[in-house]
C-alpha cells in the first residue's frame, strides 16, 4: 500500500513537471520505477499505459487554456506513434540485463540535456510566430522522439519540446500544450507495442493505476502552472534529479567500489546544486530586467503625456 501511495505522489509530481516544462513525465516516472527495482520494459510499459490517461487529461486541460496548436499535433503525433511502437517492441525483445543499462543510459543523457538546457538557456523567445511548422521537419522529429520515448522510458518531451521552441514559431505555452497533447498518440502506440512484445503480464496494473490517479489529479493544475512557474529553475531541479538517480543506477550495475560511488554522487550533487543556484540568479536577474523595462516604458509614456499636455495647453 505504501508503494502505491508513493507511486501516486510520483505520478502527481511528474505531471506537474511535464505540464510546466513540456517534458519529463516519462523520464521522471521511469527513473523512479527503476530505482525501486522494476524491470526496464515493465517500467516503461506501465508508465506508457498510465500516460494514456494522463496525456488525455493534460491535453484537454491545455486545450481549455488555449495552449494547443492543432495544426502541429497530428503532424508530429502520428510519426511519433509509429516510432513509439517500434521502440516498445525493440525494448520488449531485450533481456533485463541488457535493457537496464541501456534504459538508464538514455535517461541519463536526457537528464543531462534537460539540466544543461534549462540552466544555461531557459526557454527561448518566440520568433516567426504564427508560421506553420513543415511536415518535413515534424515527421522525423516525431519518429525519433517516439522511438526514444518507448525504448528509454521517456524522451518525447526532451526531444520534441526544445525542437519546437527553437523554431520560434510557437509561443512556449503552446509548444508545451501541443507536445503534451500529441503524446497521447505516442502513449497509445507504445502501449500497443508493449502489449505485443510482453503480453498483458508485462504491465503492473497496480503501478499503472497509482501513477494514473496522481497524474490525472495534477493535469489541470499543471496546465495552469505553465503560465506561472519559472521553467528555468524547474528544469534545473528535475534534470539534476534524473542525472543523480541514473548515475547511481549505472554505477551500481557496474559494481563500482562504494567509495567511488559516493564520490561520484557527491560530485553530481555539487554540480546539481550549482546549477540550481545559477538558475535562481538568472531568473531573479530576468525579473529585475523586466521590471526596469516596464518602469522605463511607464516613465516614457508619462513624459509623452506631459509633453502633449504642454503643447495643447
Amino acid at each position: 500500500m505504501q508503494t502505491l501511495v508513493l507511486l501516486a505522489i510520483i505520478g502527481f509530481a511528474a505531471q506537474l513537471v511535464d505540464g510546466a516544462l513540456g517534458m519529463a513525465y516519462g523520464v521522471t516516472s521511469t527513473t523512479l520505477l527503476l530505482t525501486i527495482g522494476a524491470a526496464p520494459a515493465a517500467a516503461s510499459a506501465s508508465v506508457h499505459l498510465a500516460e494514456i490517461g494522463t496525456t488525455l487529461a493534460s491535453g484537454v486541460s491545455h486545450w481549455r487554456f488555449g495552449n494547443v496548436d492543432w495544426r502541429t499535433v497530428l503532424k508530429i503525433g502520428v510519426p511519433g506513434a509509429a516510432g513509439a511502437f517500434l521502440g516498445a517492441t525493440f525494448l520488449s525483445g531485450l533481456s533485463t540485463e541488457a535493457a537496464a543499462p541501456l534504459t538508464s543510459g538514455i535517461l541519463l543523457a536526457l537528464g543531462v540535456y534537460i539540466l544543461v538546457r534549462f540552466t544555461v538557456r531557459g526557454l527561448p523567445r518566440t520568433r516567426n510566430a504564427g508560421k506553420p511548422l513543415p511536415l518535413a521537419f515534424l515527421a522525423p522529429l516525431g519518429l525519433v522522439g517516439g522511438f526514444l520515448d518507448a525504448s528509454g522510458g521517456g524522451g518525447w518531451g526532451p526531444v520534441g519540446t526544445p525542437a519546437l521552441l527553437s523554431s520560434g514559431r510557437l509561443e512556449p505555452r503552446k509548444v508545451i500544450g501541443t507536445i503534451d497533447t500529441s503524446e497521447f498518440l505516442v502513449a497509445v502506440a507504445a502501449s500497443a507495442g508493449f502489449l505485443v512484445g510482453l503480453g498483458s503480464g508485462g504491465f503492473d496494473l497496480g503501478w499503472v493505476l497509482a501513477i494514473l490517479v496522481g497524474g490525472v489529479a495534477a493535469a489541470p493544475l499543471a496546465a495552469w502552472l505553465v503560465r506561472k512557474l519559472p521553467p528555468r529553475l524547474l528544469g534545473s531541479l528535475v534534470g539534476g534529479l534524473i542525472v543523480f538517480t541514473n548515475t547511481r543506477t549505472i554505477l551500481k550495475s557496474l559494481e563500482v567500489d562504494a567509495g567511488i560511488l559516493g564520490l561520484a554522487l557527491t560530485a553530481v550533487a555539487v554540480v546539481w546544486a550549482a546549477a540550481v543556484a545559477w538558475s535562481v540568479r538568472a531568473h531573479l536577474a530576468a525579473r529585475r530586467a523586466e521590471r526596469e523595462d516596464e518602469d522605463a516604458e511607464a516613465a516614457e509614456s508619462e513624459a509623452s503625456l506631459e509633453q502633449k499636455a504642454l503643447v495643447t495647453g
